[in-house]
Order: C-alpha cells, then structure tokens, then sequence
C-alpha cells in the first residue's frame, strides 16, 4: 500500500518541466588560465628624450664673437673686421658701450658695410689716417689653417681688412669650426683677389695660368644682379677656386701680388694671433 500512495508523486516528478535556474558556477581557481576578451589594446604615449638645444652656425659665430671682445679694453683703438660674424663683435661692442662697461672705444671699420653698423650703435669712429696705430683687430675667416694662416675677403673687403689688420698689435679671428682646414684653399671656396677694372679679364687668365697645376678655375665675382661685383675701391674681384690646397701660401701670394693689376689677395699669412674657434663643443683659443 505504501508503494500504492507514492505512485502519484513520482508521476509528477516525471512530468514536470525541467528547471530553468542556472547551475551554480564552480569555483575558479586563481591559478587557472583567463580566457581571451576582445577588449581594446592598450594606449601607449610616446615621451622623447630632452637633448641639449643643436646650435647654428650663427649661435656658434656669436659665441666666438663674445669672447673675442673679452679681449677688449676701454680706451683702446679697435680695427673693426667685416662680414657676419664681425657682425656679432660690432653688435656686443655697441651693446657694452651703452651699458658703460666699455668707454673711449675708437673704431676703424674695414668696409662701408661696417661703418653703417657701427655708427647705428654709436660707437666712435676713425680711420688709419688719424690713427696709425690699431691696438687690436677682431675680424672673421673663411679659412684657418693649423698655422693660423687665413683666407679672407669672401665678404668683399680683403684691401681694407688687410690694411687695418696690419697695422693692429694684435689680431684676433673669430669663427666657427666649418672655417678648419688642413690647408689654405681646401674648402675649394673661394680664395679672392682683388684687380682694377682695367684689363681685369687679362689679369683673370693669368691667375688661372699661374695656378694650372693646382687645378684652378677663375670666375670674375657678380653680384645678385649677375653684374660685376665692385669693391669699395671700386675694383673687381677674381675668384679662385682650388681643386687642391695651396702647396706655399707664401709663395702664391708672391706671385699674385708681382701680377700688374692686382690690388690684393686674399692669403692673410703670419697675421693672426689668436683664433677663436666656437664648435659643438664650446670654445677654444688657438695662439701663437
């Protein structure tokens, strides 16, 4: 009978619909693998190193040019050099000047171009003729080599610069590591000679001729214009372009000087006493 009235209860159990509450999850172990997951990917921010500022060949001009002028003193006679880094020197004179930690300073420009600056700073001019005697010179090069031989006069005014320079006590260059070379020339830039305008053609065949060897081309200067450039003297300028570096700047310059016609050149040798040459790596003073 027992078995009789269970019989109803099992019939319904049979019946009944399945359950639809989920199975209770099973525990996760902390060490099981976790599934993969679309998630999106990680943003990553990018942070550059701070490197120290890279200087321009003007930043490096103007630090040569600082230091020159530390080379000066008040009441001194200045020979005032010509082209851009000059430029710097004249500026930071006309600057210490104002500020009175200069005084009496006379200038001696060495170009129109000069000039014009150095009287916008009001700094006191003169020229040779009312002072001879120059107590320091600072001007730029194109090129310096081992000796502290130069080449100058790209910017013009080689006759001019070369007259003031010597008659300086002292004469300091200033420029950048770009003017270093093994020998005058090497840069295979120009080395300028300055000639009058009469027959400056002649003359241009014959500093070709005279360098052959060397392997020299000869270029009349021009001017933005494409006409003949002309110098504060009212001459022309012969450029020339060395395929080698001079052998004996001595004896080059000699030669180009016994040439009728020829005013000056750009060898300045055995006129520099010190060299002021700002690279990457700060300043240094080559002397004599």
């Amino acid at each position: 009978m027992a078995s009789l009235s269970l019989l109803p209860l099992l019939l319904l159990l049979l019946l009944s619909p399945p359950s639809t509450t989920p199975p209770l999850p099973h525990p996760v172990s902390p060490y099981a693998p976790r599934p993969l997951t679309s998630a999106p990917a990680p943003k990553f921010s990018s942070i550059k190193a701070q490197s120290a500022p890279v200087l321009t060949q003007d930043d490096l001009k103007k630090l040569a040019a600082d230091k020159a002028v530390e080379y000066v003193k008040s009441g001194m006679v200045l020979g005032l050099g010509t082209g851009s880094t000059a430029a710097f020197v004249v500026a930071k004179l006309g600057e210490l000047l104002k500020t009175g930690e200069l005084t009496d300073i006379v200038g001696v420009p060495t170009s129109k171009r000069t000039e014009e600056q150095a009287r916008s700073l009001n700094i006191p001019l003169s020229i040779l003729d009312d002072h001879p005697h120059i107590d320091l010179a600072i001007d730029g090069a194109d090129e310096v080599d081992p000796l502290l031989n130069l080449v100058k006069g790209r910017g013009g005014a080689l006759l001019r610069e070369k007259m003031v320079e010597a008659a300086s006590d002292e004469f300091v260059v200033v420029a950048d590591e770009t003017k270093l070379v093994d020998g005058l020339g090497g840069s295979k830039l120009a080395m300028p000679v300055e000639v009058v305008k009469f027959c400056w053609k002649y003359n241009l065949v014959r500093l070709q001729e005279m360098f052959k060897d060397e392997g020299v081309e000869a270029k009349l200067r021009v001017d933005e214009n494409g006409k003949p450039y002309v110098t504060d003297n009212f001459n022309y300028i012969v450029d020339l372009y060395f395929e080698n570096p001079i052998k004996d700047g001595y004896a080059a310059g000699k030669e180009i000087s016994g040439l009728e016609g020829v005013v000056e050149h750009g060898l300045f040798l055995d006129m520099a006493t010190a060299v002021i040459i700002a690279g990457k790596t700060g300043v240094e003073v080559k002397s004599k």
